[in-house]
């Protein structure tokens, strides 16, 4: 227990959790490489928390639970490059395979685990202390160590092997070049993309290296979800490690990083977005953020290996050592822009506005923003659930639910004083003109984002308010909306002739649609001052 007073002093385990893991880790699995190979291991400050979080028991748990035990079915550990994610790895996979992982009980204390009863003659044993979740190993551990090639996977199998063969582990495992043999019947089995058959085993922990990487392309997604379907089947679970991804990849890593489910556990450590990866002071505080818990660290060299790489590919060094998810291409608008400007705030209903709205049907996003008079932007909220005006149609079965929008676009007549509506027609053409009919032609335009010229313009005129700093105090501000961030984020400029550009998506499976919203609110707003109707002459208000 005393690791909990050591991981205090920057990550607070105020939970139940088989503190055996770390300890039995630090006893088995020595240094695999350099001037202390050989020597006892000692967890970094954020290796032990992932670990301490992997392992954490749900309060109710009871004997014969496996996976249902624990807190998290599986976890997702994102951390930058020379932090020691192989090595770690190695040692969560070498548990699975030989420590006392399984969860036994709580224990009413007197309680021992000893090695001696489990085949290592390492004569090591552990005290449980009262109410303490007690552990045992899997009786027949099928583990599967999975990376997208041969090199990739040795970052985590070459340390493996060297902890085996220095240490206790050496009795009750025989390593070889393409798995390791555990005891009589358990093994860890390596797979990459081009040794696929061994898919479909009963495997009890899945590791699984560099998920940034892993997609649709390569048939690594395929491999890893079949591995967690194995895993679940057995009551076992997995964990994804890996970059910063490029999330025009749309790689499993992005994919696990933004499902809903609440039972993933999900490291990931980064600076504010308002900091700029290309300002070299900026870079330094970015490191001393994402490289916290790994002492052995010198931020020195990682700005030098990062500066390096800045030079030919700016965006893989902010992947690599920033720890951010950026495109492989310069963006739109620069992230850390558009971050510097969230400023939440309350707006008041009557409050004087206008709105912008991108609409699809069945693969792109629906979205309206909306802005103030005074510049500030947000995405309004509706219904009893107070939802966001941003709908994906993956979450409706595959298409964008209309009567939801328009029961939306009512209610936000209803509730603020909207002065101009901004709408893209296609594909919502029939909701538009009832819009026109509902509220005027005056209030509701149609306003088709596919004229170079005039998306040109529109689009700039967001940027450089975005970006400009306004000496007169009326600057632009929005609401931190997380998913138009992301599609800030996700937005290039295509170039077309006369120096002009249009918006596009820095790939298919990437969305933008929110980008639109705001731009077509933005233009609203402008256009609006310039006819001198910024000032209420008279109230569409349609009551509560």
């Amino acid at each position: 227990m005393a690791k909990a007073a050591e991981a205090a002093t920057e990550f607070v385990v105020d939970f139940p959790t088989l503190w055996i893991v770390p300890d039995w880790i630090e006893r088995h699995c020595p240094v695999p490489d350099g001037f202390r190979a050989g020597e006892d291991m000692e967890l970094y400050p954020w290796q032990l928390w992932c670990t301490v979080n992997h392992y954490r028991v749900r309060p109710g748990a009871t004997v014969g639970q496996l996976a249902p035990a624990f807190h998290y079915r599986r976890s997702l550990v994102v951390a930058p490059q020379k932090t020691g994610k192989g090595p770690w790895s190695a040692t969560i996979v070498l548990a699975e395979a030989a420590g006392p992982v399984v969860f036994n009980g709580w224990a009413k204390g007197g309680e021992r685990y000893r090695c001696s009863d489990h085949g290592c003659g390492c004569g090591w044993w552990y005290d449980f202390e009262p109410g303490e979740p007690m552990g045992v190993p899997w009786p027949t551990p099928l583990i599967q160590l999975t990376a997208t090639s041969e090199d990739q996977v040795a970052n985590v199998y070459r340390p493996l092997r060297s902890m085996v063969k220095r240490g206790p582990l050496a009795e009750v495992m025989q390593s070889g070049e393409e798995f390791t043999r555990v005891g009589d019947d358990g093994r860890i089995d390596v797979v990459t993309s081009s040794a696929l058959s061994r898919l479909g085993n009963p495997i009890i922990f899945a590791m699984q290296d560099e998920t940034g990487l892993y997609n649709t392309a390569n048939k690594l997604r395929r491999v890893a979800e079949t591995q967690r379907r194995g895993a679940a089947g057995m009551g076992g679970r997995s964990m994804e490690t890996t970059n910063g991804w490029d999330p025009s990849e749309n790689s499993v890593a992005q994919t696990t990083s933004e499902a809903k489910a609440r039972d993933i556990f999900r490291y990931h450590p980064q600076a504010p977005k308002t900091l700029s990866y290309a300002n070299k002071r900026d870079r330094r505080k970015i490191h001393a953020v994402v490289y916290a818990g790994s002492t052995h660290v010198d931020l020195d060299a990682i700005e030098a290996e990062a500066a390096e790489i800045m030079e030919k590919d700016p965006a893989q060094a902010e992947r690599f050592f920033g720890n951010r998810c950026v495109a492989g291409s310069a963006s739109w608008l620069d992230p850390a822009k558009w971050a510097a400007k969230e400023k939440p705030q309350r707006v008041r209903p009557r409050t004087r506005i206008v709105l912008g709205f991108d609409g699809s049907d069945m693969d792109d996003w629906t979205a309206i923003r909306a802005e103030t008079m005074t510049g500030y932007q947000f995405t309004p909220q509706w219904g009893e659930e107070d939802a966001p005006t941003i709908w994906n149609p993956a979450d409706y079965g595959g298409q964008v639910p209309r009567a939801e929008v328009r029961a939306a676009m009512e209610q936000l007549f209803r509730r603020y004083d909207v002065v101009r509506l901004y709408a893209d027609p296609p594909y919502w053409q029939t909701e538009v003109d009832e819009w026109v009919d509902l509220y005027g032609e005056e209030r509701v335009v149609r306003w088709y984002t596919t004229r170079p010229v005039q998306i040109h313009k529109a689009t700039e005129r967001l940027r450089t308010d975005v970006v400009k700093r306004n000496s007169d105090g009326a600057a632009f501000s929005h609401d931190g909306c997380p998913i138009t961030e992301a599609h800030v984020a996700n937005t290039r400029a295509a170039a077309r002739p006369a120096d002009r550009y249009v918006l596009r998506k820095a790939s298919p499976a990437q969305k933008i649609d929110a980008t639109m919203a705001s731009v077509l609110a933005h233009e609203a707003l402008g256009d609006v001052i310039a006819a001198g109707l910024a000032v209420r002459q008279q109230s569409y208000y349609y009551g509560a």
